[in-house]
């Protein structure tokens, strides 16, 4: 089995993809991708991914892009815990719904937190009314469970837990919401391989913050 991951640490939907594989149990044979050097524009890897995005995973003659649409290719294929991404109907509904909004998470984050706004001054307000608003519906997906998606840790976690890694690295004010707090303590010491996985790719993250903000300054 040859699993190539085309990636960059500091990337939270490559970090999504390195904490699922741990978890599923897949070892990846990981291939930086340098985006600032433009490797993602080489020919070579148009080839594979004419998107030029990361992550991309290759499985022998196989190529899939997007890191959700990745983590569930690898639990279908090689997951062995069914409870990560239920195979009965209405559970899976769960955690995909949760995966879909994760999506949507992201994209109001990003239009908070991306590299022409990070120390250029305070958020948009109507922006971060957003993203606290996605933080609020975390927050009650939680109310009664210990996860996003039932009482089990699923893919929809392994998502999810990234963002919030982001914030908590972006010293978002996360003191509002006790049921993500909870949760979030729960998954770091859970989820297989936490710290190799997202963890210690965080200093990446903090570099990327720190350089952004003297950009905007």
């Amino acid at each position: 089995m040859a699993l190539d991951l085309y990636y960059a640490p500091g990337s939270a939907p490559c970090r999504i993809v390195l904490l699922a594989a741990k978890a599923i149990g897949v070892d990846l044979n990981l291939k930086l991708l340098n985006l600032y050097e433009g490797e993602h524009l080489k020919p070579e890897f148009l080839k594979l991914n004419p998107q030029h995005t990361i992550p991309t995973l290759v499985d022998n003659d196989f190529v899939i892009w997007e890191s959700r649409a990745i983590i569930t290719y690898l639990q279908n294929k090689y997951g062995r815990i069914d409870s990560l991404y239920p195979k009965e109907p209405k559970k899976r509904a769960v955690v995909d719904q949760r995966l879909f909004f994760d999506m949507d998470f992201y994209f109001r984050l990003y239009q908070v937190y991306n590299r022409n706004t990070i120390g250029g001054g305070p958020p948009d307000p109507e922006k971060l009314k957003k993203a606290n608003e996605s933080l609020e519906f975390l927050d009650t997906f939680l109310n009664d469970s210990e996860f996003v998606a039932g009482d089990h840790l699923t893919l929809a976690d392994l998502s999810l837990v990234v963002q919030i890694s982001n914030l908590e690295v972006l010293k978002h004010d996360l003191s509002p919401y006790k049921n993500i707090r909870r949760w979030y303590d729960k998954v770091k010491v859970t989820a297989p391989g936490y710290k190799e996985a997202n963890e210690d790719h965080l200093e990446v993250v903090r570099e990327m913050i720190e350089k952004f903000s003297k950009g905007n300054k």
